[in-house]
């Protein structure tokens, strides 16, 4: 009878939610509602505070000043610019330098990283020290020192532009930076381009196509040799083709400065070493722990078929270790690609360093710094996606 109360008074009826703060599924609802409500409150408050303190001081507000001209120079670009340029292609020319050092610092770093932890677990006493060596002592150094060490290195370290190294013919050292030729312009290099973009394509293709084979027939095809030589054998025709162009533009001294060829900047140099170094001993260290997570008896099994050590690794131990390093891995690009706003310190144009030049002329923080926010979390994002995609391709399927 007292069961038959309770169902009556609190209980939700079968199949619905009870109105009533004893209904757990509707005093959940509640609970969110009213979260929900705290935090758009808040948010009002803030903003409509912030607006009415810089209506008070006559601050303006908005980003209509991206399309006014910017009038400050930029060091290093990869897009055309001048100080007669907005405001607007100023950030997009930060944006572009931070991806710059971003997306070469994780390939660097992801192959350094690789050697290292892979070296930690060589049975060669010496290289394993070293590696191990290498680990402790760069993770434990700031990040932000190594980049005044690396920046000093070639400030300081290198001879002034007149006295240059010349170390090869049309290679030269200097304080400021590396100056190497380059191909002068030529179509045959755009023609290159669309060879290597084919040959990528069709070399994913060849490997699909081998594996289906060998997974019908057993018979096992040279996927790798043809992929190789799909993609760098379609650009070289490309270039046969286009009547071979050889001439370079070489850098040569003019003036207090030298012209032509393409310049690194020791800005660019200490920003993508430091930041490569730095975070290829935490993946050293990541790739040690997946491979080390594989059990020791996968190894036997493949020396008991006869597989040399090498392809050991590379067949058996390195596919099974990705499950356990993808995950930190991803990790670790993050704070690369947080970490490069540190370039600040050493005075490359990155983001962090464009945006902040632009809010001190406007005088409009609020809008900037919402704009490094956007585009840090946009990066990130696509970063974690990615990675996230990949980790869930490589996962083990269990039945």
């Amino acid at each position: 009878m007292a069961t038959e109360t309770r169902t009556t008074q609190g209980a939700p009826p079968p199949g619905g939610v009870s109105i009533s703060l004893s209904d757990p599924t509707f005093r959940a609802i509640v609970y969110q509602i009213l979260v929900v409500g705290a935090v758009v409150l808040v948010g009002w408050f803030l903003i409509s505070n912030t607006l009415d303190n810089l209506a008070r001081r006559s601050i303006a507000t908005g980003y209509d000043f991206l399309g006014r001209e910017a009038a400050f120079g930029i060091g290093e670009s990869l897009i055309d610019y001048s100080p007669k340029d907005t405001y607007g292609r100023a950030f997009l020319v930060g944006v572009l330098n931070t991806l710059k050092v971003s997306v070469i610092g994780i390939i660097l770093a992801t192959i350094i990283g690789t050697v290292i932890g892979v070296s930690r677990l060589s049975s060669n006493w010496l290289i394993a020290k070293l590696a191990s060596t290498y680990v402790e002592i760069v993770r434990n150094i700031p990040p932000l020192l190594q980049l005044f060490f690396w920046y000093a290195l070639v400030s300081d370290g290198l001879p002034a532009v007149r006295q240059a190294l010349n170390p090869i013919p049309g290679v030269f050292l200097s304080q400021r930076g590396l100056r190497i030729p380059v191909p002068l312009a030529d179509p045959v290099w755009a023609e290159m381009g669309i060879a290597l973009l084919v040959g990528i394509v069709a070399a994913w293709g060849v490997s699909r196509w081998a594996k289906a084979r060998q997974a019908r027939t057993g018979q096992p095809f040279p996927a790798g040799w043809a992929a190789l030589g799909l993609i760098l054998g379609l650009p070289i025709l490309a270039w046969i083709a286009g009547g071979a162009p050889m001439a370079l533009d070489m850098p040569k001294l003019a003036g207090f400065n030298f012209s032509g060829g393409v310049a690194i900047s020791p800005e660019f140099f200490a920003i993508l070493t430091g930041l490569t170094l730095y975070t290829a001993a935490f993946i050293a260290e990541v790739v040690r722990s997946g491979i080390t997570a594989v059990n020791w008896g996968q190894t036997e099994a493949a020396r008991a078929l006869g597989l040399p050590s090498g392809p050991t690794l590379r067949l058996v131990i390195l596919p099974q270790a990705l499950r356990v390093i993808v995950p930190p891995l991803t990790s670790q690009y993050l704070n690369l690609m947080k970490n490069s706003s540190l370039a600040l310190a050493i005075g490359y144009p990155d983001l962090v360093s464009i945006a902040n030049t632009t809010l001190n002329q406007t005088g409009q923080a609020i809008e900037g710094v919402t704009m490094i926010m956007g585009t840090y979390l946009v990066i990130s994002l696509s970063i974690s996606i990615f990675m996230n995609w990949y980790n869930k391709r490589i996962a083990l399927v269990e039945r």
